[in-house]
C-alpha cells in the first residue's frame, strides 16, 4: 500500500510547503504510508472512534488514521508552517479533522470530547515525548479520558517503558507506566524511514491502562521511585532516606530486605512502599 488515499505524496507536500524537520521542535518526519499505515492498525479497529495525534507535521500519521477509520482526529500542531498542509487533508475528509495551533504539553483535550473515551495515536516529538507520556499516565481520576495509546518512542525510551524489575532499563519511568498500564513494545522502525534519520532505532509502543491499579497514592508511588532510583545501585536504606522516614518501615511493607536494591523490587513492592509511606506521614501530622 504504497498510497493509502488519492492526496500528493508526503515528499511532494513537504516540498511544496518547505517543511524542512526542525531540530528544534524534535521533528522527524515517517513518509512511508506503508508504516503510518501500520502504525494506525496498531490501534486496533478504528471506526467510530476519536484519535488524538501530537505533532502531526506533513500528516503522514494523520492521512493513514482517517484512512483507516477514524470518525474524528484531533490534532495539534505547533508549527505553524504544517498547518497549511494539514489544511488540505481536512478539506479531503470533511468534517473528520480538527486541527489545533499550540503546544501539546499543555493541551487538553478533554473538553472536546464529549465524555467518549479517545486514543492517543503519535509519532512524538523526542524532545517532549516522555514528559507527555508521563502527563498522560499521571491523568486523574483513573481510568483516565483515553482507553488506549500508541506512541513512538526512541528504542531507549521505549524499553524504559515496558521494563520490569531485574530489567537493565528499570526505572521510575516503567514503575509508573506498568503500575497504571499494560504496556509492549509493537515494532521497530529503522532511522532510514524517518527524514532526517535519526541516529537510532525507534519503537512503537501501546499502553493499555488498567482500570483498576493496585491501589496506592500517585504522588507517594513517584516520591518512592524517584528516592529508590536516584541514587542507582544503591541499597533501600541508604537511598529512601531522603523520605524521611524510617527505610526499614517502607521495606518491611514491601516484605523485601532493606539491603536490596531499588533495581530488583517488582512494581507491587513499590506500591506497597507508598501506601506505608502515606501511612506514616499521616501519622506523624496528627
Amino acid at each position: 500500500m504504497s498510497q493509502i488515499d488519492d492526496l500528493p505524496p508526503l515528499r511532494e507536500v513537504i516540498k511544496r510547503h518547505d517543511l524542512s524537520a526542525r531540530k528544534s521542535l524534535g521533528q522527524n518526519f515517517l513518509l512511508d504510508l506503508n508504516l503510518t499505515a501500520r502504525i494506525a492498525r496498531a490501534a486496533g479497529p478504528l471506526d467510530g472512534r476519536t484519535v488524538i495525534e501530537i505533532g502531526p507535521g506533513p500528516g503522514g500519521l494523520t492521512r493513514a488514521l482517517l484512512a483507516t477509520g477514524a470518525a474524528r482526529v484531533i490534532a495539534v500542531e505547533r508549527d505553524e508552517r504544517a498547518l497549511p498542509a494539514l489544511a488540505e487533508i481536512a478539506a479531503h475528509y470533511p468534517g473528520r479533522l480538527d486541527i489545533g495551533h499550540g503546544d501539546a504539553t499543555t493541551f487538553d483535550p478533554r473538553p472536546l470530547l464529549n465524555g467518549e473515551p479517545a486514543k492517543i495515536v503519535a509519532n512524538l516529538p523526542y524532545n517532549i515525548a516522555t514528559m507527555l507520556l508521563i502527563g498522560w499516565l499521571s491523568a486523574e481520576p483513573w481510568p483516565p479520558w483515553y482507553d488506549m495509546m500508541v506512541l513512538m518512542f526512541q528504542r531507549e525510551v521505549a524499553e524504559r517503558i515496558v521494563a520490569h524489575d531485574n530489567d537493565e532499563a528499570y526505572g521510575r519511568l516503567g514503575v509508573l507506566a506498568n503500575w497504571r498500564a499494560e504496556t509492549k513494545i509493537l515494532f521497530d522502525i529503522s532511522p532510514s524511514a524517518f527524514v532526517p534519520p535519526p541516529k537510532v532505532t525507534s519503537s512503537v509502543v501501546r499502553l493499555i491502562p488498567r482500570p483498576a491499579p493496585e491501589p496506592c497514592e500517585r504522588r507517594a508511588l513517584e516520591q518512592i521511585a524517584a528516592a529508590a532510583f536516584g541514587q542507582r545501585r544503591k541499597m533501600l536504606r541508604q537511598s529512601l532516606k531522603s523520605l524521611g522516614v524510617d527505610p526499614a518501615l517502607l521495606a518491611e511493607a514491601a516484605g523485601v530486605d532493606p539491603t536490596r536494591r531499588a533495581e530488583t523490587i517488582p512494581i507491587s513492592g513499590f506500591v506497597a512502599m507508598a501506601r506505608k509511606l502515606t501511612e506514616l506521614k499521616s501519622s506523624s501530622l496528627r
